[in-house]
C-alpha cells in the first residue's frame, strides 16, 4: 500500500466513522461552537474565493474533488456548471446527494471514491477545497499532476500553508498514537510545491479565520 492509500484509508475512516455528525453540523446552518464559528466562517470566505477563481462556470463541466458535504456543489451547479461530485466518504456522499435541490439534480453526478479515478472522465476545471490537506508534496504532486492531464481549463485546490500556529499543530499531532489521531494536515509553501507540479502554479489568497487557516491555489496549463 502505497503513501497516499494510507492516508485515503485514513481519512475515509475518519471522515465516514468517525466525524460524519461533526462534519454535517458544521456545514448546516446549526449553532455550533465559537471556535467551530470561525472554521465554518473560514470555509466560507474560501469557498467564494474558489468559486470566483473559476470565474464563468455555465456549461463547464467540473470536478468537485473531496464535496464533503456538498456546499461547493451546490454552489457550482446553481452557477450553471455540470459537476461531478466525488468524495471517499460514502456517508459524506450521502449527506451532499439529499441535501441537493431536485432543481439541480440533473446538473450533478456523485461517486463514492478516489477522486484520482480515471473513470470519472476528463474535465474543464477541477476543485478540490481542503481535500489535499493531509497528503505530503509526493502525494500533491501526483494528484494534481494526474488529474492536470485530464482538465482542459484550471486546477484550483488548497493547502495548509506552514504559519507557525500550523507548524506547532503538526508537530503535536504527531505525539499521539496513531490509533488515536485524526488525520493531521500536512503545511506546505506554496513556492516549493510550485517546483514539484505540473502547469503554472501561483497563490491566489490565504484565508485566515480563528482556527481555520488555508491557501487557496490555482494550476494552470
Amino acid at each position: 500500500m502505497t503513501a497516499y492509500d494510507r492516508t485515503l484509508s485514513r481519512v475515509e475512516t475518519y471522515f465516514d466513522q468517525t466525524a460524519t455528525k461533526t462534519w454535517e453540523r458544521l456545514t448546516s446552518d446549526a449553532p455550533v461552537s465559537r471556535v467551530r464559528e470561525t472554521v465554518r466562517a473560514g470555509r466560507d470566505r474560501m469557498r467564494e474565493t474558489m468559486l470566483n477563481t473559476l470565474g464563468d462556470v455555465r456549461g463547464k463541466r467540473i470536478l468537485d474533488a473531496g464535496c464533503g458535504a456538498g456546499q461547493m456543489t451546490h454552489e457550482l451547479a446553481l452557477r450553471g456548471a455540470e459537476v461531478v461530485a466525488v468524495d471517499i466518504s460514502p456517508s459524506l456522499v450521502e449527506i451532499a446527494r439529499k441535501r441537493l435541490p431536485d432543481a439541480l439534480s440533473h446538473q450533478v453526478t456523485f461517486h463514492a471514491g478516489d477522486m484520482l479515478d480515471p473513470a470519472l472522465g476528463d474535465f474543464d476545471h477541477v476543485v478540490a477545497m481542503d481535500s489535499l490537506i493531509y497528503y505530503d508534496a509526493a502525494d500533491i504532486n501526483r494528484s494534481i499532476s494526474t488529474l492536470f492531464k485530464r482538465t482542459s481549463g484550471k486546477i484550483v485546490f488548497t493547502v495548509a500553508p506552514r504559519t507557525p500556529f500550523l507548524m506547532a499543530f503538526f508537530g503535536m499531532g504527531k505525539l499521539f498514537p496513531r490509533r488515536d489521531r485524526s488525520p493531521v494536515m500536512i503545511p506546505h509553501a506554496p513556492k516549493k510545491l510550485a517546483h514539484l507540479v505540473d502547469g503554472n502554479l501561483r497563490s491566489v489568497a490565504r484565508i485566515n479565520s480563528g482556527f481555520y487557516i488555508s491557501e487557496c491555489l490555482e494550476v494552470t496549463k
